[in-house]
């Protein structure tokens, strides 16, 4: 946010540079200071936004800051890359002033701490926000981020101790069954002998009689 700050400004500069080159083309002075200065400043402007776009694509990979506000910076960016093209088509069109330039003049450039005069449209959870106030917003939204994910992770824990005390319980039960199945089978052995034993006996009894 600082360097967006800082890219503004620069911004706001080429358009004064811009507006007064003009102004002495106009009355037949010379302007090629003016136009090394201007040209230099173009080439600023471009690197800056540049750096910009790094940033913004390693914050919102790496989730320092979440999604929303990346879209909402993203969007800061685009603003900033489409006046740079309007200042460049200004200052290679000597002699002319934009709208750009009139516009950009009139917001009388970009002040630390205040909202920024380009920014078209904010959320109302930011909107007033200073630096500071932001990244401890980022910081707070963080914080809860990781509360959740310990909450999730905690959750996730006790379903795999359950999971392993259900296991555990399963093969308990399996062992009971194998011992009443292992009980069962000689429980009908012995019936089996049994029977055969009192038909022995019957057939002997008969035997007798």
């Amino acid at each position: 946010l600082s360097r967006y700050d800082a890219a503004c400004q620069i911004a706001q500069e080429i358009a004064e540079k811009i507006q007064e080159r003009n102004r002495y083309q106009r009355n037949g002075e010379s302007s090629a200071k003016l136009n090394v200065m201007i040209r230099s400043s173009l080439q600023s402007l471009k690197e800056k936004i540049d750096q910009l776009k790094d940033l913004l694509l390693r914050a919102v990979s790496t989730h320092q800051i979440t999604q929303l506000e990346g879209d909402r910076r993203q969007n800061l960016v685009d603003d900033l890359l489409t006046r740079q093209k309007q200042l460049q088509a200004s200052y290679q069109n000597e002699g002319t002033e934009t709208d750009v330039i009139r516009s950009s003049l009139m917001t009388g450039g970009v002040k630390r701490g205040v909202t920024n005069p380009w920014l078209l449209e904010e959320s109302e959870e930011t909107r007033g926000l200073g630096f500071d106030d932001l990244r401890q917003q980022q910081r707070r939204i963080i914080e809860e981020q990781d509360a959740g994910l310990d909450a999730l992770s905690s959750i996730i824990s006790r379903q795999k101790q359950m999971g392993q005390e259900i296991g555990n319980e399963l093969d308990e039960q399996n062992e009971i069954i194998d011992d009443l199945t292992n009980l069962v089978e000689n429980t009908d052995e012995k019936l089996l002998n049994q029977t055969r034993h009192v038909k022995m006996v019957d057939k002997k009894s008969a035997s007798c009689g």
